[in-house]
């Protein structure tokens, strides 16, 4: 998601401020910029230190947890994300999962919080860790819900290992196949990160 003042954050998290200290349009010798935010801003990963005490940070991240083959899996229940949908889609152990869910049709283009956004309840994300995947992700800025199954879906998918992507924005992607790259800065001994997605078409060779 861009950054940039004013946009959507969860609700208690220090909204993204960036404010221009130097200005060359204003004589300065050069621009110069800082910036305030929840690590949890926008497009962010979560490490499981973020609910679970005395786990692994976001510096520990294994790259090959968020690089390499992804699969997008839509999703067409417009409420929550459940077993039963999730076990239509045979997905594989070590794979790396995104879901775009109707948060990315309808919720990205205000800066308003939505408390009914899509999420995963706590018994698809006990299904995710039977499944045994590397890596979860999700078009808004929460795996759990708002007020339901939010702390509860955080300690399943993180407490098993599993890294988690929130805030992304998947409403330009099709459902399918991607190499993924996705890394957050490396901020030592941080719960959390902001992070830069990217998913490439996986080229298929004759």
């Amino acid at each position: 998601m861009p950054v940039r003042n004013g946009m959507v954050h969860w609700p208690g998290d220090q909204p993204f401020q960036r404010t221009v200290d130097k200005d060359l349009a204003k004589g300065d010798v050069c621009t110069l910029s800082q910036i305030t935010l929840s690590v949890h801003t926008g497009t962010h990963m979560d490490a499981p230190l973020h609910f679970v005490p005395d786990s692994p940070t976001i510096d520990e991240l294994p790259l090959d947890a968020t690089v390499g083959a992804a699969r997008v899996i839509g999703i067409r229940d417009r409420t929550v994300i459940t077993r039963d949908e999730l076990m239509k889609h045979g997905i594989e152990v070590g794979e790396r999962v995104l879901f775009k869910t109707a948060n990315s049709d309808r919720l990205w283009s205000s800066d308003t919080f939505a408390e009914d956004f899509v999420y995963i309840e706590q018994d698809a994300a006990a299904y995710l860790v039977e499944c045994g995947v590397r890596m979860v992700g999700i078009d808004y800025l929460s795996v759990g819900g708002f007020s339901k199954d939010g702390p509860e879906t955080h300690r399943e998918l993180l407490g098993a290992g599993v890294w988690v992507i929130e805030g992304l924005n998947l409403s330009g992607v099709d459902p399918g196949d991607y190499e993924l790259i996705c890394l957050p800065l490396r901020l030592m001994e941080a719960e959390g990160s902001p992070a830069r997605a990217i998913l490439r078409p996986i080229e298929v060779t004759q």
